[in-house]
């Protein structure tokens, strides 16, 4: 009996340490920091980019609506709760406030929350925030972004913690979490034509849409055998529609993201019109550009 006691100590400890290793959060690889530190930032660049990636939509305070002034949207107090098989996820302050927000960050805290899902002191963030999309981002888009966020105001409102209940509480088992689900390679190849490369990039990286618009399994992993195939609505009842659109074509698509109306002169709602608050922002190449690569995706198998 002694010996088996011992045996499984030895086993815990071997196991412990085997899931210590492996669920250990990752640092920025040599050759994107070097990207990173040698990019001539541009804070006008990265305003663009500000947009593409949605960030208002999450980040600004509960009761600032899609129609709001810009300086209204662009103070990133958090506070809006996002409810899940897991829990209930609240965005925290990102605003430039160093002691509530992250106004202390240095740019490498900055692209490696935003690309490898680790905080500045090493704990993994939960995959609410999307940086498994994010990971796509250029180092230079990374840097540029970063240069705009320094130009936004401060709010002191403090971070609401994550109402998640064990084992989900676990930050580090978000490490293992990570081994299943955090893939760095792109769904879909990159186009060979300029435009639809441009539109690949932004769907696939900067724009997040499979987050919402590609089915997740029971550990909410993005299906990605079924990409932008549609999926069940996480914040409330219906569905996701698939990407592209039954029936639109890609001057529907860009006129939706500017104007959020659709063929049938329909309006974006629910938490898609805040994400034409955020596509109306950006170039018309650029909104032509998802519209050009999405329509290719009706030729296109599912991987």
């Amino acid at each position: 009996m002694k010996r088996l006691v011992q045996g499984a100590i030895v086993l815990a400890a071997v196991g412990g340490g085997v899931f210590w290793v492996l669920t250990r959060p990752s640092a920025l690889p040599e050759e994107t920091l070097a990207a990173l530190t040698s990019h001539d930032a541009d804070a006008t660049r990265g305003e663009a980019v500000f947009w593409q990636g949605g960030c208002a939509s999450c980040h600004t305070a509960p009761g600032i609506g899609v129609d709001a002034p810009t300086e209204a949207r662009l103070t990133l107090g958090g506070g809006h709760d996002f409810a899940t098989p897991f829990g209930t996820f609240y965005a925290p302050n990102i605003s430039m406030d160093p002691q509530q927000g992250i106004g202390a960050w240095t740019l490498t805290d900055f692209a490696t929350a935003v690309t490898q899902g680790v905080s500045p002191d090493g704990a993994h963030y939960y995959p609410a925030f999307p940086y498994t999309t994010y990971t796509h981002a250029t180092p230079g888009d990374v840097a540029d972004l970063w240069a705009f966020w320094q130009t936004l105001p401060a709010d002191p409102t403090p971070s609401r913690a994550h109402d998640v209940s064990f084992p989900f509480s676990m930050r580090r088992a978000v490490g293992m979490w990570k081994l299943l689900n955090f893939n760095t390679d792109f769904v879909r190849p990159v186009p060979t034509d300029p435009v639809e490369a441009r539109g690949h990039y932004l769907v696939e990286a900067l724009g997040h849409c499979g987050e919402c618009h590609t089915p997740r399994d029971a550990l909410g992993g993005l299906d990605r055998a079924n990409w932008l195939a549609g999926a069940p609505n996480p914040v409330g009842q219906g569905r996701i529609p698939a990407l592209p659109p039954q029936g639109w074509g890609a001057f529907d698509i860009t006129a939706y993201l500017e104007t959020g109306f659709t063929p049938e002169f329909d309006t974006a709602g629910g938490e898609m019109a805040g994400v034409i608050a955020n596509t109306s922002r950006i170039s018309a190449q650029d909104r032509a550009a998802i519209g050009a690569y999405l329509v290719t995706l009706r030729s296109s198998p599912n991987p």
